[in-house]
């Protein structure tokens, strides 16, 4: 019993540490994903806003204390010993310690390190002062501490720690780490010296270190005189004594090797990593995990999946507008530069060109960070211009300065996307997703001095330039405010085998961009596609259900699959064309007159679907216009003549010899008249083609709509010639030019239906008119069994008769003394829709047949002369059929009239079928201009528009595209009236030579 007890109580034991154990781990890794979701700012500092008490840490960026007795040094960077005290030691920074001088020995001497009496008294730092023209002689000629200091030459004593300096004019002490390792100025075995530095054991640092220079683009690693001098070096003082310049020059040396990473190789890099993992004890700087103490941050770890933590999890705490009162439209970036050796040089802004080694004005130098602006800059460069303006390489620390809510200045880090790093031989920064990327910190332009093989002073062998930096910004997701996520530097080197620095150039590019996420945007499109899509689907089967009607045909067969597909793509190319038009108009206005930023403009690879989409509709609005050009130079027309003869007169007959009456020839000049013009209306459209290009073109080059397109936030129609110009916005170029083509040509149309054709002249209706004055009607068939009859019989019965009866038959008309025009008796009706019965339509076929047999195989037949007699015969029959038809002279082929109902005109098809009698419906809106350019001007005014913007989104430039939309006009228009004439001379037999 006791024994089953106690193996409960260890059961139990057990599974209580092993929930704690779980606990523990798993609280670890919620830390751990807290720390790595941690927000990078900082309060932004410069060396001279130190106190006199303070010192400016060139790694952390930050003011901090002096130790006891000390004070700053002369460049703010250290600290030293206050007048009166000796120093005891001094690793850099803080890490001084001081002493203070007994009452015999005030003064101290010029290193710092001993007391000294002086024989002439004190100078503000506790040296001692000599008259002038003397040197002040603190140590004998060996450098031995005299008792008193002396205003003479050099002169000391052995064991002194003094050598003489380069020039020889006086004794300076030897290197610390001389003094510290060997009690001596020499640096003997079994200690090391590199570097100029001497060193005894260092525990386990690694002792076999490469100085080898990568150069992965090229493939190329060779030995660095520079890495070899001092890498070494750098990496044992920072490691022994934390020196904060040694830590600088070995971070720069791993970024002159792009941050790469390889756990096999002790080079730069993985020296500043050992020193890292090692240094874990040391705090951290400003509470950054990645930051140690006394190094150089650069990196932001290795976790796989930190880089989007750090890319878009915590906004900058600051708001941008373009507008208003609290405008902010400037970008301040400010950045702590180094030099080669790890001095800290100065905080300096990126503007005025720090970051872009094009040359260029200031004021266009300084629009890239501008807010909104997209900034893209790029240039060709002679090596020799480089190596002589960047002999050594400049290292910068990128930050985003911003005020707090405090009014408090801060700065963010800028994290970078560096493209030539490689972590274990692997382009990591390559790759499409950002999981996988490894974010760095310091950044150089040109780094002409890891290349040198042999001698610092020789030419390089390989330089490494910085071709391709970009500023990439992104906007926080639902802003309302402005708010954006930290600033990613893209940045990629290119090595260049240096064989003549004369000849040889690299092409470098520098730009701004901005990008939000686009996903919503996608979906509502997609959704309106989707919706309108569906429409057009629904449209299209009516559109091919009235089609089958009118051409009766019962069946469902490959033309009507072909037909539906047509009208389908017309539908579908308006569908595309209100997207992007509105999508366009969209960016357009909420980007150029929001006040707090809350969208910003897709980028270029962002736009490619927009494109696809304006594509999309040209094609399909070209397939549309093809289908409608064809239709209409394929109908059937014929003029029917209503004249009838006069009288008879007496005609001599041909071979007898003799003379007979005959009935008087009516006149073909009316008809060939009333073809001529409608030879003329074919063509003719509510908007002026050359006045709506002019006018287009006008407004967007020389009125400056077109600047409303650029990428920047600025709603100014004009620019100055010195001021940096965005590049253009291939949906705002789209927009604008849409909105300017679509208003002119509404403002056109407007005018042409309200003023022009009101008061000035109307075509259609004239035509019309016409018809009726000369005595002719239009019978025309657009499809097999549907068209239009325009009602032309003159109400005086004869047309073809002199001036002054002409002119009497018109004041009889106006004064109301005949009968009115309409086909109806007592109405005004002339023109109808028209739906035929199959069997007028097998009557109509059978006498066209004949009609045009003179341009079919029967010219093999016969001879021309019986050809012509065949078609005179065909079209007096034809001519006598369509009017005894109209007259109701057959009833097995009779019609009747009748108005449309609301729902056929609005759906364009009919739902009785003729089939006993045909059908005419009342037109009143003479409809009949269906087959011509005028009916169908919104089909045409899409299409050239989009011809125009197609054009405009490849080349970029509207005067060409304004030339070659006017040249496709005139092609088609010419296209147009010459089918059409040979058309309308085929089927009504009116000579081709008598069309104009």
């Amino acid at each position: 019993m006791v024994t089953g007890c106690r193996g409960a109580w260890v059961a139990m034991a057990a599974w209580f540490a092993f929930s704690i154990a779980t606990a523990t781990v798993f609280l670890l890794l919620v830390l751990s994903r807290v720390s790595q979701a941690q927000a990078f700012f900082f309060p932004f500092r410069q060396p001279e806003t130190c106190g006199h008490n303070e010192y400016f840490d060139i790694s952390a960026l930050s003011c901090v204390p002096c130790g006891a007795n000390q004070r700053q040094d002369a460049r703010g960077t250290s600290c030293v010993c206050l007048p009166g005290f000796q120093m005891i030691s001094n690793n850099g920074g803080p890490n001084i310690i001081c002493k203070k001088c007994p009452e015999n020995m005030k003064g101290v001497t010029e290193d710092g390190w001993n007391c000294i009496s002086c024989p002439a008294g004190l100078t503000a730092e506790g040296k001692c002062h000599c008259p002038t023209g003397h040197i002040l002689v603190e140590r004998d000629v060996n450098g031995t501490l005299l008792p008193q200091a002396t205003c003479k030459l050099c002169d000391g004593s052995e064991n002194s720690f003094m050598v003489a300096n380069a020039l020889g004019n006086r004794c300076i002490r030897c290197e610390p780490t001389f003094i510290n390792t060997s009690r001596s100025c020499a640096c003997s075995e079994p200690n090391i010296l590199t570097g100029g530095l001497c060193f005894s054991s260092t525990g386990n640092f690694p002792p076999r270190m490469t100085s080898a220079a990568r150069y992965g683009e090229l493939g190329v690693s060779f030995t660095s005189e520079w890495f070899a001098k001092y890498l070494q070096s750098s990496a044992a003082a920072c490691w022994v004594y934390a020196n904060l310049t040694s830590c600088q020059a070995l971070g720069n040396m791993c970024v002159m090797n792009m941050n790469s990473y390889d756990s096999s190789t002790f080079d730069a890099c993985r020296l500043f990593q050992f020193i890292f993992e090692n240094t874990a004890g040391l705090r951290t700087v400003h509470s950054f995990s990645f930051w140690r103490q006394n190094l150089p941050w650069l990196f932001y770890g290795d976790q796989l999946g930190l880089a989007p933590q750090v890319l878009s999890t915590t906004p900058l705490p600051t708001n941008f507008s373009f507008k208003g009162q609290n405008q902010n439209t400037k970008l301040k970036f400010v950045a702590a530069s180094y030099d080669v050796r790890g001095n800290f040089l100065k905080w300096q802004t990126l503007e005025g060109g720090v970051l872009q080694l094009c040359p260029d004005t200031e004021t266009r130098l300084n629009a890239a960070y501008s807010f909104g602006t997209t900034y893209q800059q790029s240039c060709e460069i002679p090596i020799s211009k480089l190596l002589t303006d960047f002999p050594t390489p400049v290292f910068y620390d990128v930050y985003l300065e911003y005020t707090g809510e405090n009014q408090h200045r801060y700065i963010w880090a800028v994290p970078v996307l560096n493209l030539n790093l490689q972590h274990n031989k692997i382009f990591v920064n390559q790759d499409s997703s950002s999981g996988k990327w490894l974010l760095t910190r310091r950044i150089f332009l040109v780094d002409a001095l890891s290349g040198r093989e042999n001698d610092l002073e020789s030419q390089p062998r390989l330089v490494r330039v910085a071709t391709q930096i970009s500023l990439s910004i992104h906007l926080v997701p639902n802003t309302k405010n402005g708010n954006i996520y930290p600033p990613l530097i893209t940045i990629a080197y290119s090595d260049v085998d240096v064989r003549d620095p004369t000849s040889q150039s690299v092409e470098v590019s520098f730009s701004v961009r901005y990008e939000m996420d686009q996903g919503e945007a996608h979906v509502q499109t997609d959704i309106a596609l989707g919706v309108l899509g569906g429409l057009a689907v629904l449209s299209s089967l009516l559109k091919t259900a009235g089609w089958k009607r009118r051409v009766g045909s019962p069946m469902i067969d490959l033309q009507t699959v072909v037909k539906f597909l047509v009208y389908y793509a017309g539908d579908l190319a308006n569908v595309f064309f209100i997207i992007t038009v509105g999508t366009g108009l969209y960016w357009l206005i909420f980007f150029k007159a929001q006040k707090s930023v809350s969208v910003l403009l897709p980028v270029p690879a962002q736009e490619e679907r927009f494109v696809t989409f304006v594509g999309c509709a040209f094609a399909l609005k070209a397939l549309q216009f093809l289908h409608k050009l064809i239709s209409q130079i394929t109908i059937d027309i014929f003029f029917i003549d209503w004249e009838r003869p006069k009288g008879k007169v007496l005609k001599a007959v041909e071979g007898e010899g003799g003379v007979r009456s005959a009935t008087v020839p009516v006149s073909i000049w009316r008809t060939y008249f009333v073809a001529n013009e409608w030879n003329e209306i074919q063509t003719v459209r509510k908007i002026n083609p050359l006045f709506q290009v002019l006018t287009v073109l006008f407004f967007l080059e020389v009125v400056g709509f077109k600047n409303l397109a650029l990428m920047d936030s600025s709603s100014s129609l004009s620019r100055s010639p010195s001021s940096y110009i965005a590049p253009y916005s291939r949906i705002l170029r789209y927009a604008v030019s849409a909105a300017a083509w679509l208003v002119i040509a509404l403002m056109q149309i407007v005018f042409f239906v309200v003023f022009y054709e009101r008061f000035i002249e109307d075509k259609i209706r004239q035509f019309v008119d016409l018809c009726c004055m000369s005595n002719i009607s239009v019978f025309l068939l657009s499809h097999k069994c549907f068209g239009y009859y325009i009602h032309g019989r003159s109400v005086h019965g004869h047309a073809d008769t002199n001036m002054e009866e002409m002119n009497m038959n018109l004041k009889r008309e106006a004064e109301n003394l005949c009968s009115q025009r309409g086909l109806v008796p007592n109405t005004d009706g002339q023109t109808f829709q028209i739906a035929i019965s199959s069997q007028m339509r097998q009557h109509y076929d059978r006498i066209h047949e004949t009609l045009t047999r003179r341009n079919g195989p029967a010219r093999l037949l016969s001879s021309p002369a019986s050809t012509f007699e065949q078609s005179i015969k065909a079209y007096h029959t034809m001519n006598k059929f369509l009017g005894s038809f109209i007259d109701h002279v057959h009833k097995e082929m009779d019609y009747f009239i009748k108005d449309k109902l609301l729902l056929e005109r609005i759906l364009g098809m009919e739902f009785m079928e003729p089939v006993e009698k045909s059908i005419f419906y009342n037109d009143e809106g003479y409809s009949f201009s269906s087959v011509l350019y005028y009916g169908n001007e919104a089909t045409l005014l899409i299409y050239d528009l989009l011809f125009f913007c197609v054009v405009d989104l490849a080349c970029q430039n509207f005067i060409l595209a304004a030339c070659l939309t006017y040249l496709q006009q005139e092609i088609f228009r010419f296209i147009r009236n010459t089918v059409g004439q040979k058309n309308l001379a085929s089927k009504t037999l009116v000579d081709q030579r008598f069309l104009i």
